[in-house]
């Protein structure tokens, strides 16, 4: 009687699921492999042939603006609220579980059956109003800009303890470290769940996160770590939203020395005109932790971020979009930054995303010109590579001592545009001892001599002597012009007196 009732009892409720249809709330999850899960959920309204609803997933919140079909297989196309991002779902209803996958442009993605959950969860989370604006101290770090070393370029999701030691060892091995690479940041995927008091813990892959503080800085060398203000990070693990000041304090007690805090999550909540007040709140939280923390602000230059970055307390702020390892990206990106010059100097850096030199789809002759331009442009240089086994040309440019004191020069001034011919151009950049930083470029597809006026350089008459970064080479000069031959997307880049 029992196994009849039992068997009845199971009949009733999948019948029950059944007639509910696609209506409800749906979580897909898989696990990332570190104790964490990547969860999407799908909360769906099926009504006069329609299907409503939101799906949420990573840093990501769409609203369906389209739909077609049923239960026995339906699309859904979504958009986030912007309207700057599209998704496209397909999938059925099997029993008590729904099938589904991302419709992508090289096909269809991985399935997913997701199972029904409470209403509630999954939802954002209830929406903390910004404080009122006010200017944070300047913390006095970042004089000159930093440099250093992060994992996404190179490892993204794969970072884990023991690679950020082998790359720290490596770093203050090789001479990188000698050179000035301080930092060693782990980007996103470390973040674990918050314990019963808020705290935030790191997952399996990083099971001591002040023991790894602790054996970075034996080398010699400082600990940065990444965060949000939204309540997700990009990857969908756990944000700061609403324990700002928490994990400020979690930070310094770790021993952490640089904290990258990207948008991602936040825009779910927040307008774009709201970011300086949310960045500020973390501000205000870092320099109240005891522990001085370079603040880095990764929001990918929205909201003109070069104007109100020092007011919350940065150090840097991302003037672009993600860097690419490829010659188009590192153009587009950074012989765009000469209408920033003024709003960079010392504490207070325009950044245009971390170096991809030795990431294998530029030629060596382009990681110089890249090395060259984020150096004239008084940038961070941020290493992406894996730097365990550099390869002896890339080891090359990232340590030649000549280019990176142009970068490091404590003036601070961002190298200026000073002429332009087609493809060819002259960047400028005074520096603290009185010299001129020149670096000639050619953008084209073929060797071209390029030939310019001193004057143009700012110079009022021609050098007596410069020097040749690349080469190691003294010039003896005279002539009112320069004139030489610059490779294809190559660089000269000349140090005047």
């Amino acid at each position: 009687m029992r196994v009849i009732e039992t068997l009845f009892l199971s009949s009733t409720l999948v019948s029950a699921a059944t007639a509910a249809g696609l209506t409800g709330n749906w979580l897909a999850d898989k696990s990332n492999g570190d104790g964490t899960l990547r969860r999407t959920y799908f909360h769906l309204k099926e009504e006069d042939l329609r299907i409503t609803g939101t799906i949420r997933t990573t840093q990501f919140f769409y609203s369906i603006t389209d739909s077609s079909g049923g239960p026995e297989g339906f699309t859904l196309q979504a958009v986030l609220p912007h309207g700057d991002r599209r998704v496209i779902f397909e999938g059925k209803l099997e029993g008590e579980r729904l099938r589904i996958n991302e419709v992508r442009s090289s096909g269809p993605g991985p399935a997913m059956v997701a199972h029904r959950v409470p209403e509630d969860e999954g939802a954002l989370p209830a929406y903390i109003a910004p404080p009122g604006l006010h200017p944070v101290p300047d913390n006095g770090l970042a004089r000159t800009p930093p440099m250093g070393w992060n994992s996404w370029n190179k490892f993204a999701t794969r970072i884990d303890d023991p690679t950020v030691r082998q790359v720290a060892s490596a770093i203050a091995r090789n001479g990188m470290r000698d050179a000035g690479y301080i930092y060693i940041n782990i980007d996103d995927t470390w973040e674990g769940e918050r314990d019963g008091r808020g705290y935030i813990q790191p997952n399996r892959k990083f099971p001591d996160m002040k023991e790894l503080a602790d054996y970075v800085h034996s080398k010699g060398l400082k600990l940065g770590i990444y965060s949000s203000p939204g309540p997700n990070t990009c990857e969908g693990y756990e944000g700061s939203y609403g324990h700002e000041e928490q994990d400020a304090r979690t930070y310094a007690a770790w021993g952490i020395d640089y904290l990258k805090y990207d948008w991602c999550g936040a825009r779910n909540l927040y307008h774009d005109d709201q970011m300086q007040a949310v960045y500020q709140k973390m501000g205000d939280a870092l320099l109240a932790s005891g522990r001085s923390i370079v603040f880095s602000l990764c929001q990918y230059g929205l909201a003109e971020v070069w104007k109100w970055g020092p007011q919350v307390g940065g150090n840097l702020w991302r003037t672009t979009g993600d860097i690419r390892d490829s010659w188009v990206s590192i153009s587009r990106i950074g012989f765009d930054q000469d209408r920033l010059a003024a709003y960079a100097g010392p504490g207070h850096w325009n950044d245009p995303d971390m170096l991809e030199i030795g990431n294998g789809h530029m030629s060596d002759t382009e990681y110089r010109t890249h090395m060259s331009l984020w150096s004239m442009l008084a940038a961070p240089l941020i290493a992406g590579n894996d730097v365990r086994d550099l390869p002896d040309s890339i080891f090359r440019i990232l340590t030649n001592r000549e280019v990176i004191a142009i970068d490091q020069d404590p003036a601070g001034h961002q190298a200026r545009r000073v002429w332009q011919s087609g493809d060819q151009e002259v960047w400028s950049r005074e520096l603290a001892n009185g010299d001129i930083a020149v670096a000639i470029f050619n953008r084209g597809d073929e060797t071209a001599t390029v030939t310019f006026r001193w004057a143009d350089a700012g110079l009022s008459k021609p050098p007596v002597r410069a020097r040749d970064l690349w080469s190691y080479s003294d010039l003896k000069l005279s002539e009112p012009t320069y004139s030489g031959a610059v490779p294809s997307h190559g660089v000269v880049m000349l140090r005047v007196h």
